[in-house]
């Protein structure tokens, strides 16, 4: 079964860090640009950080420039969102989505193209930042 499945997600207080895990099965990762996705309660999905197949170029939304970290080991056919200095505003469920097209994914981060389109999602594991 051809699947992604994330984990780390968990409860965090304010200044902590978490490191979430988006697992590929039944495919190999290494030809796929891989998206780090969020959806607060009551708020659309957005986009988080990006990172191309062979792991060379990354992007981050503004909001968590210089606190997250996305990496990637194609050995172990997973990608990795380091988070530090959580914030309440963190809090969700976090997706990761694989696609063949670092354009495609480019489009997704600059909302001219549909995240739905996108070859793979993962199921998604709750992060919540809260004292």
């Amino acid at each position: 079964q051809l699947q992604l499945v994330e984990s780390g997600g968990g409860l965090v207080q304010p200044g902590g860090s978490l490191k979430l895990s988006c697992a590929a099965s039944g495919f190999t990762l290494d030809y796929y640009a891989i998206g780090w996705f969020r959806q607060a309660p009551g708020k659309e999905r957005e986009g988080v950080s990006w990172i191309s197949g062979n792991g060379f170029i990354t992007n981050y939304v503004d909001s968590v420039k210089g606190r997250f970290t996305i990496s990637r080991d194609n050995a172990k056919n997973t990608v990795y969102l380091q988070m530090n200095s959580l914030k309440p505003e963190d809090t969700g469920v976090y997706y990761c989505a694989a696609d063949t097209s670092l354009t495609i994914m480019r489009g997704v981060f600059a909302g001219s193209v549909s995240a739905d389109g996108m070859d793979y999602w993962g199921k998604g594991t709750l992060v919540t930042v809260s004292s």
